[in-house]
């Protein structure tokens, strides 16, 4: 972990945070760079070489030209030759797999249209819903069949669908429709019933949810669903769970730690700080701090009693919104002479008159105001309250002490998903499949999977009581399982053994290998290295590198790894406020592996660490790799944790920005999408943008894959069904370009070495 040492700090830099087609730019400045590079004054200009037929129509295709490729290898005669041959076969690859996803996604779409045909005739739009008529609470008045079919949610699912498989003219056409447009203004009336309910979280995901799918351009659904979510997350935290109190989850939270963190800020933030903003931000959270418990309590009267809570007036709720409005005012007349002081001041004056008023719980208060305001400087800059702090450790060093298992969610069932090879759990004979009843008899059946985890890991040494359930027998069983330090393993490959070990060549002919990151710890550089020394004994020829759904993790992991690939040069320039001296990363020549092909997978969860080593080896000053997907997250931003709030708290926030070898800075797409752009983050240079429907099929194959068993199973336990290469390939379209790519690459390397 690179450490960065300022005055009264310690920072550690953390990052963590549908078709076939070209896209030849991945970021503000691309690979045209190079090319207009001036030779240096004096020096005579050599006349280029004649580039072999089949190299130039390889490089075609590495910008995504695959038909031009094919033109120009024909014309050329290139595909009299066996390289030739070779190359074309390629080509007709890939258009053959261009033509079954797109009669996949007609068929898709033609289907969502039967469907929608079927839920039409069936009256769905006309039958009353469980929201038509309030009573005079606002409480619903008449009740819905749980049961009952083809309710309006149905039909918005059909509506995304058809939208995401149709074409620019079919989508017009959806739109248009008469059933569609009402079926849309009825989902939006509806949400209106839920959000007089307190149902905000329901609003979302039955319906603002599907009509964001619909139209993702429609600003007026977006901005709703944030105000939503804003309602439903400011329920949930007056909320107790089975792994917390409300009273628990704020215990520790003080006003001197937003103070101190905003002094960290002010001084070190990567850009200007707006306080103007962030007061106004931070003023309309509290005001709607009042007016869910309000709702809420309504809602459920046993709420307040039950948390310690005073439910507010409507009279002082009224009071408490008019007085917030005058804050407001107050801030919008100083204008540019908002700072600091003012933003302090400003919490005072809320907190005093939250006690004349309304008598919102104080801790939660100033969480709230906390997080509203620090929001408006970007979605990474967070104050860790000291109840969090285990948790946020966790995600930063992927180290924890608990059992050692994967879970998920299947079919409502709280599952083991998957073992970690030597840990506790594999130890003890709880087997992926098994669902867990029951956590140190705590129900799971409510419980979500952050609470699950927060359940089950614990102290090493401790122990943790099981309650499962295993498919085929007749009664749950009892585990109990000692924790123990658990390191979760960040690189994987295509398919695990029996063992627990990896499969890495997903091409044994050609020799080319496959290696997935999955985020980058402290271990992560240490584990690719044997990962690739292993391939390279096996006579590795092309590496495919997955950093697909790759969220991030620490700078010093992301370097390592390129420093792995390149030899010499600039791998990343993180460069703080105000030009301030700028940290400079190179690559060394020693520890350097092969300069074998290499192909970067990405996507929109590739993100942070992830988009430097995709950035960096796809750079114009190195073009070590060709990047397949889609354009990462676009986070572009470093941040650094220091512990100055005290308390136990911590403040993770942005630092610096990081520029790649060429120069260009990452951009975030935050930043980016407010000038109406798209070019945040780093863009493929083959674009694969898969559907849900292919992104559902390629995860389940990868978790098919990736799962890890009891070695010695009982006959009760359901068999675990491994994917083939074949099989992989046809459910992951982008690692299927990937590997057509590799194959080019190897191609260009015989053509290039034949001209010699």
């Amino acid at each position: 972990m690179t450490l960065v040492c300022i005055p009264a700090l310690v920072l550690a830099c953390w990052f963590g945070g549908h078709s076939c087609s070209a896209q030849p730019g991945r970021i503000a400045v691309g690979r045209s760079l190079a090319a207009v590079t001036p030779a240096p004054t004096g020096v005579p200009r050599e006349a280029p070489r004649p580039l072999d037929p089949v190299a130039g129509a390889c490089r075609m295709i590495y910008r995504g030209q695959f038909a031009a490729a094919g033109e120009a290898a024909q014309q050329s005669g290139a595909t009299e030759k066996p390289l030739g041959r070779q190359l074309a076969a390629i080509i007709h690859q890939y258009a053959e797999l261009g033509q079954q996803r797109g009669a996949a996604k007609q068929e898709a779409f033609k289907k969502q249209l039967v469907e929608l045909d079927r839920l039409k005739a069936s009256g769905v739009l006309e039958r009353p819903d469980h929201h038509a008529a309030l009573n005079e609470d606002g409480l619903a008045a008449t009740a819905r069949d749980a049961n009952e079919p083809n309710d309006l949610p149905d039909v918005l699912a059909v509506l995304a669908k058809a939208s995401e498989f149709a074409d620019s003219r079919q989508k017009k056409e959806l739109l248009s429709d008469a059933f569609v447009a009402k079926a849309l203004q009825t989902a939006i009336d509806r949400s209106v019933a839920f959000e007089a309910e307190g149902k905000w979280l329901d609003a979302y995901t039955n319906y603002f949810v599907w009509l964001q799918a619909v139209d993702p351009n429609n600003r007026g659904y977006t901005e709703h669903t944030e105000e939503l979510l804003d309602r439903a997350g400011i329920a949930a935290s007056f909320q107790d769970s089975p792994c917390e109190s409300r009273k628990e989850r704020y215990e520790g939270v003080e006003k001197r730690m937003l103070e101190k963190a905003v002094d960290v800020l002010d001084l070190h933030y990567v850009r200007p700080i707006n306080y103007s903003q962030m007061a106004t931000k931070a003023l309309k959270r509290c005001d709607l701090l009042a007016q869910v418990l309000v709702t809420i309590c309504a809602r459920d009267p046993n709420l307040a009693r039950t948390n310690s809570l005073t439910t507010p007036d409507p009279a002082r709720v009224t009071a408490w919104s008019a007085a917030l409005a005058g804050l407001r005012d107050e801030v919008e007349r100083a204008g540019e002479g908002f700072g600091k002081a003012g933003l302090f001041a400003l919490l005072d004056k809320v907190l005093s008159l939250n006690e004349a008023t309304v008598e919102l719980p104080t801790q939660a208060l100033v969480a709230h105001f906390s997080e509203a305001a620090l929001a408006v400087l970007d979605p990474y800059t967070v104050v860790v309250w000291p109840q969090q702090v285990q948790d946020f450790e966790k995600q930063m060093t992927n180290q924890f002490t608990g059992i050692g298992i994967e879970i998920s969610r299947t079919k409502g069932l709280l599952t083991v998903a998957s073992l970690l090879p030597d840990t506790p759990a594999y130890r003890s004979g709880l087997d992926a499949g098994d669902v867990i009843e029951a956590v140190d008899s705590v129900p799971t059946k409510d419980m979500s999977l952050i609470c699950a985890v927060k359940k089950i890991t614990g102290p090493k040494g401790s122990r943790v009581a099981l309650t499962i359930r295993r498919s085929g027998e007749a009664s749950p069983r009892s585990l109990t399982i000692t924790r123990d330090r658990i390191i979760v393993p960040t690189v994987r490959g295509w398919q695990r053994t029996g063992d627990g070990d990896w499969r890495y060549l997903v091409d044994e002919d050609e020799r080319i290998g496959y290696v997935r990151v999955t985020s980058f710890s402290g271990e992560t550089a240490n584990d690719l290295e044997t990962a690739l020394r292993n391939l390279e004994d096996e006579g590795l020829r092309a590496l495919i590198l997955d950093l697909r759904f790759n969220t991030g993790g620490l700078l010093d992991s992301a370097v390592a790894i390129c420093d792995k690939f390149l030899s010499e040069g600039l791998i990343v320039r993180t460069q703080p406020k105000d030009n301030g001296i700028p940290s400079i990363e190179k690559a060394n020549r020693r520890g350097t592996h092969p300069n074998y092909p290499l192909v970067l997978l990405i996507n929109s969860g590739s993100a942070s660490a992830s988009e430097i080593v995709a950035g960096a080896l796809a750079d114009p000053a190195h073009e070590r790799a060709i990047l397949v997907g889609t354009r990462t997250h676009g986070k572009g931003s470093v941040q650094g944790i220091t512990y100055y709030p005290g308390g136990g708290a911590q403040l993770k926030y942005t630092m610096a920005y990081y520029h790649l070898p060429s120069g260009q800075r990452v951009q975030s797409r935050d930043e980016v999408e407010k000038e109406g752009r798209k070019d945040w983050g780093v863009g493929p240079d083959i674009e694969v943008t898969l559907t849900s429907e292919e992104l559902r099929q390629m995860l389940e194959t990868q978790r098919s894959n990736d799962v890890l068993v009891q070695a010695h199973r009982d006959g009760s336990q359901a068999t675990v069904t491994r994917k083939t290469v074949e099989e992989t390939l046809q459910a992951d379209p982008q690692l299927a370009v990937g590997l057509l790519v590799a194959k080019t690459k190897l191609i260009e390397a015989n053509a290039l070495a034949a001209t010699n």
